[in-house]
């Protein structure tokens, strides 16, 4: 049974700016579940995506790999994706694989919308 239940909620901003909150656990199980949130999101050449991962509580390479393909899909049509509120554990996870130079990072969504 799995103790932190998976949820993700998209949230539309002014200005073309989609925020997906995900919460709980991300892994085999529940990457599709993410995966066909993305799918519902549109990538823009204007638009901005934001995958706040405040709640989220665990996350495998089944996980990193749905964020690893919504980030070629926003280059695919430049548009902008970033994450927001990574937990340590994830970040240190992104530093070993290099993925922290490749994803935009934000402390916070709040960041992440508004950066200056």
């Amino acid at each position: 049974m799995n103790d932190h239940p998976f949820t993700v909620a998209l949230h539309s901003y002014p200005a073309g700016t989609t925020v997906l909150q995900v919460a709980g656990d991300l892994d085999h199980h529940t990457a599709p579940h993410l995966q066909e949130a993305l799918g519902r999101t549109p990538f823009t050449p204007t638009g901005q995506v934001v995958v706040d991962l405040a709640e989220l509580t665990y996350c495998d390479s089944t996980g990193i790999t749905v964020l690893v393909t919504a980030y070629q899909r926003a280059q695919a049509v430049g548009g902008s994706f970033s994450l927001a509120a990574v937990n340590p554990d994830l970040m240190r996870v992104f530093q070993v694989t290099g993925l922290a130079e490749v994803f935009t990072i934000h402390p916070t969504v709040e960041q992440a919308i508004d950066p200056h």
